[in-house]
């Protein structure tokens, strides 16, 4: 009987080792995934030059408690972004890493999140440790999480939320970690906690926690979470009146359901092709994992997947705005359900050889071409990239031919090197080339405009990054406009087309770069 007590005993010390063995390599492989080269690219519009402005307008005013843009109130998100952002740029000066490093470092944390959510709700190491590395894998998750954005902040939070769920069936003050992590929601993103916190009560439900409502650690750690961002929605109420409640829950989150905001619209199914689009390799076992989830619905992943997946996909698909990143969230529980079939694949062999096969060889001949073009457009890395992808989907393909369940981490290690030389590139941005580059033309205005300083421009719209790098409010207008402007003694920026429809008479040149000619009344 001794003995058989220090064997177990010897059993789960071994186990818990490993677990945190595990854990530790997932965060020092997620950070190297969102830390390499982070501050390489000129920052995007729109969400990531306007948290940078009002990020360093903070941190110059010293103004926490009001955050401004260009000297106006910014009333349409909550701060903490704003606040961690300030907070390092006071540590490592105003640039491009310390304004994408908060949200990089908490997006990073959710891979071990994930491993620690997914292990308490399959109650074993493998699917969970797959569930991990699918979602670590996954091309939107990592390139918005390096991105100065909230989305993989408010899901961090969220998984921590659903791991102090399930943590509180054996331990009821994990239930004290809910309401902070709701807070910390709600500071972030706003009133995305009601469609967050639906899905955490319904998972409760579903989970048979009924008696955890009646837990004084649940409702302490509300009233205890909240009460920073009740404060601080109130002082906003207070200081802004019935302005800040139009603006910032009106406009930026209930007329999003209802209406397309900024022609911001979709079809439907608009989310089922952003997937499409980006989910690949992992899209392959997407519907075994879904299948499994359905069978094992009374399962708590079972009932995880089906719920998160059912009610947060659903829900932005009938919203009428539609963004890309709005459908971030979801990855999680698509992560979960693809982590239980890979688990299902490496114990039981079951392969669906030829389907498999075929799209991993499309996604090959994909890489071929991608070689050719990256080498038409001489860039090293991005060729060395597909060649990783050629070879890593070739050997899978292969592998699972010979029903070798060994692909799985070919495919792992793959999509990692993928990955890794994609964020190496100065092209993980790639929207950055949907118009001129910022930084020359900034560099022009700062080297001749006083910082805070107006100037209109014949540029179609107003950029945030711009008006970042270059310290001024930069404002579209229309010719006419441009020429009144110029009358009242204002700097204008026009491209070529503009240029030669303004009377320039009396004016000066002041300089040019990029297609953009710098101009001022003498």
């Amino acid at each position: 009987m001794y003995r058989t007590n220090i064997v177990k005993l010897f059993i789960k010390r071994t186990v818990i080792f490993r677990e945190k063995e595990w854990l530790f390599s997932l965060l020092v492989i997620s950070l190297v995934l969102w830390l390499i080269f982070l501050g390489n690219s000129a920052l995007r519009d729109w969400d990531e030059g306007t948290y940078a402005l009002v990020a360093r307008e903070i941190y110059r005013s010293g103004n926490w408690l009001y955050p401004t843009i260009q000297g106006e109130p910014f009333l349409l998100k909550p701060p903490l972004m704003q606040w961690l952002i300030a907070w390092c740029y006071h540590l490592g000066g105003v640039q491009e890493l310390t304004t994408r490093l908060p949200g990089a470092v908490l997006t990073a944390l959710g891979v071990p999140l994930l491993y620690l959510v997914a292990r308490l709700a399959f109650n074993q190491s493998l699917p969970a440790l797959f569930a991990a590395l699918v979602y670590l894998t996954m091309l939107p998750v990592v390139r918005h999480g390096r991105l100065a954005m909230l989305d993989g902040m408010t899901i961090s939070f969220f998984l921590l939320l659903l791991f102090c769920l399930l943590k509180a069936r054996q331990n009821r003050k994990y239930a004290l970690g809910v309401g902070f992590c709701l807070g910390l929601i709600i500071l972030t993103k706003g009133m995305i906690v009601l469609l967050l916190g639906a899905i955490g009560i319904l998972f409760m439900l579903a989970d048979r926690q009924l008696a955890l409502l009646k837990s004084p650690y649940l409702w302490v750690g509300i009233l205890l979470g909240n009460a920073p961002a009740i404060a601080w929605y109130t002082a906003q109420w207070q200081h802004y009146g019935n302005n800040f409640l139009q603006v910032h829950f009106q406009a930026q989150a209930f007329d999003r359901l209802t209406q397309s905001v900024e022609g911001n619209s979709g079809p439907v199914w608009y989310y089922l092709l952003e997937l499409l689009k980006y989910g690949f390799p992992w899209l392959l076992f997407l519907p075994g994992g879904l299948y499994l989830a359905c069978k094992k619905r009374h399962d708590t992943w079972g009932s995880l997947v089906l719920l998160g997946t059912i009610i947060y996909l659903g829900t932005i698909s009938l919203m009428r705005t539609k963004l890309p990143w709005y459908v971030m969230p979801v990855y999680p529980f698509l992560a979960l359900a693809i982590g239980a079939n890979l688990s299902e694949v490496w114990h039981n062999r079951h392969f669906r050889v030829r389907s498999w096969t075929i799209f991993l060889a499309i996604i090959s001949i994909a890489g071929l071409g991608g070689c050719v073009y990256f080498f038409i457009k001489k860039q090293p890395i991005l060729i060395v990239m597909s060649i990783v992808l050629v070879i890593s989907m070739s050997i899978a393909a292969w592998l699972i031919k010979q029903r070798d369940r060994n692909f799985i981490p070919v495919l792992f290690t793959g999509m990692y090197l993928v990955l890794a030389l994609l964020m190496s590139s100065q092209s993980w941005i790639w929207e950055l080339n949907e118009a001129f580059p910022v930084k020359p033309v900034a560099e022009l205005i700062r080297a001749n405009v006083s910082p805070g300083t107006q100037i209109y421009t014949s540029f179609a719209y107003g950029r945030p990054s711009l008006d970042f790098y270059s310290d001024c409010k930069v404002t579209a207008a229309t010719v006419p406009t441009l020429q009144k402007m110029l009358s009242n003694k204002s700097y204008l920026l026009l491209d070529n087309e503009a240029l030669q429809q303004i009377n320039l008479t009396g004016s000066k040149i002041i300089g040019a770069a990029n297609g953009f000619t710098l101009i001022s009344k003498n």
